[in-house]
């Protein structure tokens, strides 16, 4: 199932990079949803290319009834980010995977922070899939519209943590 989803914010890349890596704005996002922060790690400097690692319990009361019964009432998920060094223009971008502990949903993506002039456009594409076989394309089309809906509201909620600053 693929995934697409992109939104604007009026910061610079770098910016923006700052508050997806900020162990204290991850930590809100998983509580926000309802979940707890598990772990935090960056591998490497974020000045250049560097890996990060978060690791999320997040309730499952809004996946359809179907989905819920393969995974229970809480998912843990590995969410990993390898990022390239920045380009010129100060754009990153980055390879995104995450798996469900326990669930045959699996999110293959390319994240990019893509400056334009003094605004950031958060893109992301990428595939979501299911291994079940006969239900894995309904567990994708259901989770799908969730984790475009997450980058959203992760995308508010930066805009929000970097105005309080």
């Amino acid at each position: 199932m693929a995934l697409n989803a992109s939104t604007t914010l009026p910061y610079d890349a770098s910016r923006i990079l700052e508050v997806f890596v900020d162990e204290g704005f991850v930590r809100h996002m998983s509580e926000y949803v309802g979940g707890s922060l598990e772990s935090l790690t960056i591998d490497g400097d974020t000045a250049g290319a560097f890996t990060l690692t978060i690791v999320r319990t997040l309730p499952t009361d809004r996946l359809p009834d179907m989905a819920r019964k393969f995974v229970g009432e809480l998912l843990s998920v590995t969410q990993t980010e390898r990022w390239a060094p920045p380009s010129p223009d100060g754009s990153r971008e980055s390879a995104l995977e995450m798996t469900v502990t326990g669930a045959p949903v699996k999110v293959t993506a390319v994240q990019r922070l893509l400056s334009e002039g003094t605004d950031t456009v958060v893109d992301l594409h990428g595939t979501v899939s299911s291994s079940v076989p006969f239900l894995g394309g309904r567990i994708a089309a259901a989770a799908e519209p969730m984790i475009g809906k997450a980058l959203n509201v992760q995308a508010a909620e930066a805009r929000r943590w970097l105005e309080r600053r």
